[in-house]
């Protein structure tokens, strides 16, 4: 609690110190964690009749013809230029063009502003006069109330003894003050400017004063964008030790806009950060910048960071050439590696978007892309920057090009589509992983490594290869459905495939046990054609509808050839289970392609119930009919092997999804034994969402897989929710935990208060960040703490170490 506490009046401090400078209006960019409750969409406002007619409705209305005075008594309700008085007592003097009006005023002006008044004097154009006793309401739901209020020039409003707050007022008792409020002895509305200045002014809490502000300064409310100071915001790292980022936000034209937030940190100095947006016509870009001379790099020695002089450049950009195609950019360059680590920077500035994935690269692009109405081309070219300094072993794509195309028309009476890709990249060392805890204990799998011979398939897999790879596919599909008179589906289906592959494979030690090094040339043909069948069984009850669906899939193909002798970069992801049982190719990339004929087996059930709800199962098993199983064939990585699918009976997958109505949805998949009928993967998952309160939980049982480095069971659970626990309160937390080490070696928790006008945060965060030099990431803990008032400030502060406290 005492932690909490000094943050709170660190920020209270920060309003002070900002105060005397002035706040801009937010940004469009979105503040991190919590955010403001929504605000229902207001209708759009009628333009404002302006024909210089003056309308009177009142219980009685006197014309004094010689004094040229209208005077209206009762209900009177008064319409002119856009604008509309509501009062008892109205009297409009001709001669002096003043509107002087008295008792429950209620005055809306043309652009939705609502004030509330006991007194209310001013000229017929609401350019000049004074209101006592009012209270202003906008249509952005801010509110200002005083005891009197004058106005000058059409442009000056002062406010005597002044209240602002952008809370709507307790339904129960209006009269409570709300949640939070400024009050100032004067606060000046200059219209030109479009600012509120406020003299003498303090920041209370449900009435309670918690700060003084001697001078402070915010854009109106209908500014959202405009040049100032924003809030600042802390953070603790041991690295630079404690850093104040005190941003200035420059609304330079209604299209472009910078941000200019040096960060001063105790322990290294000044970091300066900018940054350019820009809206055009066809799209955006936007361009940051980082530098710092850092006073004391001995905090770095032995790492990237130890240098004077460091920064990074990053941007990015899209634009539509027309509704069809759209090209764009995103560019990084920095000095090391690892200095948006080390200070915070990028994708390390949110701790919670690694709580479960951490950035490996970052990524610099070129691409071009296109959609039709049954076509899409996306053409790239990529540089991945390591993140873990490992850059020799990263690829450069240059290019990646996709295009897939469905002919509109039937061909032979069926469906026919193409897809084409062309990839290009190259690797200058190659990457090895240990799959044996020797290789892994003895380094063996290091290309630093004495022993050369120790990286071979038995103890290593090369995840990359070293050189340049070059492949061109184009495939051809084609499939048609019918149904004969017994209500069976008949699809038969045909697809031809060609590979034109070009490696050149540098002879780097223990490359040569996995690929043939120099360079080779392959040209791969796959012909395909197979039938599919179905005959769903459909019964019909009182209570809902079940189908019952056997499906036999049978595929008739030649051998892969050039299996395992040839580089595989994008196929190295393989999960067998229910949901790629009936692909016809199940490796996720072009690098492999299966080969051998093959049948698919299996039979689905769904029941659809009346009252809502619905649950699907699906079973079945894959058979390697004759040739060649690719899967039992051992390539750079081995992809394939432990999979399930090496045997000429595969496994057994199945899944059950059972959902009774929109809150509960439930998950049950599973891979079984062939032989043993042992689970060799089995997942469980289970959300539900209800008004207050929602959760999810996954629990994960994945067997051994030595040829893919697994040696051990895997078994955990990652659980997450959240609790409305009052109508504004909300407590949040996520969590993994290792079943088999039996400890949880992620979490996140966290609470918050959030409402239509204020917010208030603390998050406690673990997650892992890489080390220099290629060693693996530590666990970091974060504690991020957030306040906001709403149109006048947002502010974060985080702290965090490199390590686990």
């Amino acid at each position: 609690m005492a932690r909490f506490s000094a943050h709170l009046i660190a920020l209270l401090v920060a309003c002070i110190c900002v105060g005397a400078f002035g706040v801009a209006a937010p940004t469009p960019a979105a503040a991190q964690g919590f955010t403001y409750n929504p605000r229902p969409p207001k209708p759009t406002r009628p333009p404002a009749k302006n024909d210089g007619q003056m309308l009177v409705q009142a219980t009685e209305v006197d014309y004094d013809y010689n004094n040229q005075r209208v005077s209206a008594v009762g209900n009177v309700q008064l319409f002119y230029n856009g604008t509309s008085v509501e009062a008892d007592k109205v009297i409009y003097d001709q001669k002096t063009k003043r509107l002087h009006a008295e008792g429950n005023i209620r005055m809306t002006d043309a652009e939705g502003k609502i004030t509330y008044a006991n007194i209310l004097d001013l000229s017929d154009d609401y350019r000049d006069g004074f209101v006592d006793s009012l209270r202003v309401d906008t249509e952005d739901q801010t509110r200002m109330a005083a005891t009197r209020a004058d106005r000058s020039s059409g442009n000056y409003t002062v406010f005597e003894n002044g209240v602002y707050t952008a809370c709507a007022p307790c339904r129960e008792d209006p009269k409570k003050p709300p949640l939070w409020q400024v009050k100032g002895a004067r606060i000046l509305h200059n219209q030109t400017e479009k600012m509120l200045y406020f003299e003498n002014a303090q920041l209370e809490f449900f009435g309670v004063p918690m700060a003084y502000l001697p001078y402070f300064s915010t854009p109106d409310p209908t500014v959202k964008r405009k040049s100032g100071f924003l809030m600042p915001g802390f953070s603790t790292v041991s690295t630079y030790g404690v850093g104040v980022e005190i941003p200035y936000y420059f609304a330079l034209a209604p299209d472009y806009d910078a941000t200019f937030s040096p960060r001063i940190t105790s322990r290294q100095g000044v970091l300066l950060q900018g940054e350019f947006r820009q809206r055009l016509i066809n799209g955006s870009y936007q361009i940051r910048a980082y530098g710092i001379d850092q006073l004391d790099r001995s905090a770095f020695t032995g790492l990237p960071g130890d240098r004077d002089l460091r920064g990074a450049i990053d941007t990015k950009g899209q634009f539509a050439l027309n509704d069809k195609w759209t090209w764009g950019w995103e560019g990084v360059l920095m000095s090391d590696y690892y200095f948006f680590s080390d200070y915070r920077l990028a994708q390390y500035k949110d701790s919670f978007s690694s709580f479960l994935s951490l950035p490996t690269e970052a990524i610099s692009q070129l691409y071009l892309t296109g959609v039709g109405n049954r076509s899409y081309f996306d053409a790239r070219t990529i540089y991945y920057l390591s993140f873990s300094g490992n850059q020799s072993q990263v690829p450069v794509v240059y290019p990646v090009i996709d295009y897939n195309n469905v002919i509109n028309h039937p061909i032979l009476g069926g469906e026919f589509s193409y897809r084409t890709n062309f990839t290009n990249l190259s690797r200058d060392s190659a990457v090895f992983d240990p799959i044996t805890t020797l290789a892994n204990t003895a380094s063996l799998c290091t290309t630093t490594s004495a022993d050369p011979l120790a990286r071979t398939p038995s103890q290593c897999l090369l995840r990359g290869m070293p050189g340049t790879y070059t492949r061109l596919t184009a495939e051809g599909q084609w499939r048609k459905s019918f149904t004969d008179p017994f209500g069976e589906i008949w699809t038969p289906f045909a697809s031809i495939r060609a590979d034109a592959i070009n490696a050149d494979i540098s002879n780097q030690p223990g490359v040569s046990n996995f690929l043939p090094v120099g360079d080779t040339q392959a040209l791969r043909l796959m012909p395909t054609v197979g039938l599919e069948y179905r005959y769903p069984f459909i019964n019909v009850q009182p209570w809902g509808t079940t189908t019952v669906e056997p499906i036999a899939q049978v595929i008739i193909r030649p051998n892969e050839t050039y299996a395992g002798q040839i580089p595989n970069e994008d196929a190295q992801s393989l999960v067998f289970d229910a949901s790629n049982l009936f692909a016809v190719d199940k490796f996720s990339g072009y690098d492999r392609v299966e080969g051998g004929g093959r049948a698919n087996v299996g039979a689905q059930a769904t029941t659809q119930f009346d009252r809502g709800g619905s649950i699907n199962a699906l079973f079945g098993q894959s058979y390697q009919l004759y040739g060649l199983n690719s899967f039992a064939v051992a390539d750079m990585n081995n992809t394939g092997l432990d999979s399930g699918l090496q045997n000429a009976r595969s496994d057994y997958v199945g899944r059950v999804n059972y959902s009774p109505n929109r809150t509960y949805t439930f998950s049950v998949r599973g891979r079984m034994d062939e032989a043993t009928w042992n689970i060799n993967r089995f997942e469980a998952e289970g959300r539900a969402n209800f008004d207050r309160w929602s959760v999810s939980m996954l629990y994960g049982n994945y067997a051994a897989q030595p040829e893919l480095g697994y040696l051990t069971r895997r078994e955990g659970l990652l659980g997450s929710g959240s609790v409305k626990v009052a109508s504004n309160w909300v407590v949040q937390g996520a969590a993994r935990w290792d079943l088999e080490a039996n400890k949880i070696n992620q979490y996140v928790v966290g609470a918050g208060y959030v409402d239509d006008c204020f917010v208030l945060a603390a998050n406690y965060v673990t997650s892992y960040q890489y080390t220099a030099g290629g060693t693996p990431p530590v666990l970091n803990h974060a504690f991020m703490f957030q306040i906001g008032l709403r149109t006048i400030a947002n502010s974060s502060t985080t702290s965090g170490s490199g390590g686990i406290q």
